[in-house]
């Protein structure tokens, strides 16, 4: 008979997370994962299936607790502001703490075997999500005259996330949050305009 569950499954789930989000899918072990969660791994895989279960639902989780800005930002009135909110809602994500600093996606995706090409899919995937709801955004500000006619929605989303991108890889290195926030300043300094717009 086996032992009812000694754990809290979320605050193991939280504790997992963290890991992930600090080495990515591939660098974090079985053994990082036992000594932050307390959990022996036979539990985890009764809990929460294998790794790869595991690192899909500490993924749902990021997203749930911690990408609430994107939605928030998509609401703001103009394209500017959507830029502005977004782009320093991440640099304030990516050097919140000091212990896994970046985004929990980027780490995840950046180095993938053969064998991790489900995680990396999964987070081209959310990526590609993100980037879609951009695009979306940017053509209903096209539409309201908030950018101009000459805009590319497309491109302008993809600029967008390849900064997003960009200041996640360099919060990992070590950058400043004051000198990310520089960063996300310079690249809204150029954000075209239309003719209702008035920053």
């Amino acid at each position: 008979m086996g032992r009812p569950r000694e754990f809290d499954v979320d605050e193991a789930l939280d504790a997992a997370l963290a890991v992930f989000w600090r080495k990515g899918f591939e660098g974090a072990s079985y053994a990082d994962l036992t000594q932050a969660t307390g959990v022996e791994r036979p539990a985890l895989y009764a809990a929460y299936g294998n790794k790869e279960e595991l690192f899909r639902l500490a993924l749902q989780r990021y997203y749930e607790r911690y990408m609430d800005y994107v939605p928030e930002g998509l609401k703001q009135p103009t394209s500017y502001d959507v830029a502005a909110y977004i782009l320093r809602g991440a640099v304030e994500l990516c050097t919140r703490y000091p212990d896994h600093t970046g985004c929990f996606g980027v780490n995840g995706a950046l180095a993938c075997s053969d064998n991790a090409e489900p995680i990396r899919k999964a987070l081209i995937d959310a990526r590609a999500s993100g980037e879609a709801a951009l695009r979306t955004r940017f053509e209903r500000a096209k539409a309201e005259g908030d950018l101009p006619d000459t805009a590319d929605s497309g491109t302008l989303a993809a600029y967008l996330m390849a900064i997003l991108h960009g200041v996640a890889v360099q919060a990992k290195a070590g950058f400043s949050r004051e000198v990310l926030m520089a960063v996300a300043d310079q690249a809204l300094s150029t954000w075209p305009s239309g003719r209702h717009h008035n920053v």
